[in-house]
């Protein structure tokens, strides 16, 4: 039986890991090789580390668990989780089952791009979700923002009023949005397009939004947030409550409602956040965070019931 088992090879996962294997905990890190920006060429605002390419992080990360032997990592896919804290059963995809005293859900979300010919394959690349992570590099270019919403047209108002002067909202045939919103980006000088999207074509610094009226419109980049899901069911199946919005509820530690579960990065949020962050960065602290106090729990399990939470 593992102390932990991670469920993830994230810098959320990774980074949970690398805390219990420094203290000679026995864990195994279960990953299925999809991370959520899988498609990116850079990632920002992780110091010392700023430019470096997700895949890139991933490689080091895993290179530096190699150096701690209480520490496994295998590709594989967590299909099943069931038990109680101190035993539970994972059942993987391709060799059997594992069990653990402790879980650590670091399974991410998965980007659903809108349904639009040419958007999904160049999501990551010249198709942007995060202002924070490509906000820079698309300064002073010409943008659009494909959005139904508000809350994603809001993205629109925020680029302009950053990055770039040149900034068009792509409505793409939605129901039309608040007034607030169209009055203040007439005010901010961002047009409203709201034509039906028949295709995008190009590659960066060189993008064609085709509509389904014949007309065209040139952008050096694009910006989309689009809608999102968790990439598993897990949290679920093992009875972790579900906020609203589709993320896990923690506590301050990382914890689940479940005792014994733990969850990190975007897939997890404390209920009184408005939304699930992004930003690696912020995804490797939660994983260090959950671990930490994870061990500690595991500490006071070891003395007996009066330690014992």
């Amino acid at each position: 039986m593992y102390d932990v088992v991670v469920v993830g090879g994230g810098p959320a996962g990774l980074s949970a890991a690398l805390v219990f294997g420094r203290q000679r905990r026995s864990v195994l890190v279960v990953d299925g090789g999809k991370p959520r920006n899988e498609r990116a060429s850079e990632m920002h605002m992780y110091l010392s580390r700023d430019g470096f390419s997700p895949q890139q992080l991933l490689a080091s990360g895993r290179e530096e668990l190699a150096a701690y032997p209480g520490v496994e990592v295998r590709t594989d896919l967590v299909v099943a989780a069931r038990g109680t804290k101190e035993d539970f059963e994972l059942e993987l995809a391709g060799r059997g089952t594992v069990r653990a005293r402790r879980i650590v859900l670091a399974t991410g979300q998965v980007d659903e791009p809108f349904d639009i010919p040419g958007l999904a394959e160049r999501f990551g690349r010249s198709v942007f979700h995060c202002p924070f992570c490509h906000g820079w590099e698309a300064g002073d270019k010409s943008l659009a923002v494909v959005a139904h919403e508000p809350a994603q047209a809001m993205l629109a108002l925020y680029l302009a009023d950053r990055f770039s002067e040149d900034v068009v909202l792509c409505t793409d045939g939605a129901a039309p949005l608040p007034e607030r919103i169209t009055v203040t980006a007439a005010d901010r000088g961002i047009p409203v397009v709201d034509k039906k999207i028949a295709e995008i074509t190009g590659t960066l610094d060189d993008l064609t939004i085709r509509f389904a009226d014949g007309g065209t419109l040139r952008r050096e980049a694009i910006f989309h947030r689009a809608p999102s899901g968790r990439q598993s069911t897990l949290a679920e199946q093992l009875g972790c409550e579900i906020l609203p919005d589709g993320t896990v509820k923690v506590d301050e530690t990382g914890l689940t409602t479940v005792p014994g579960v733990a969850a990190a990065g975007d897939m997890a949020k404390l209920p009184g956040l408005p939304d699930a962050t992004t930003l690696v960065a912020l995804g490797a602290a939660d994983g260090v965070r959950a671990a930490v106090w994870m061990d500690g729990d595991l500490f006071r399990s070891g003395l007996g019931p009066a330690f014992s939470s």
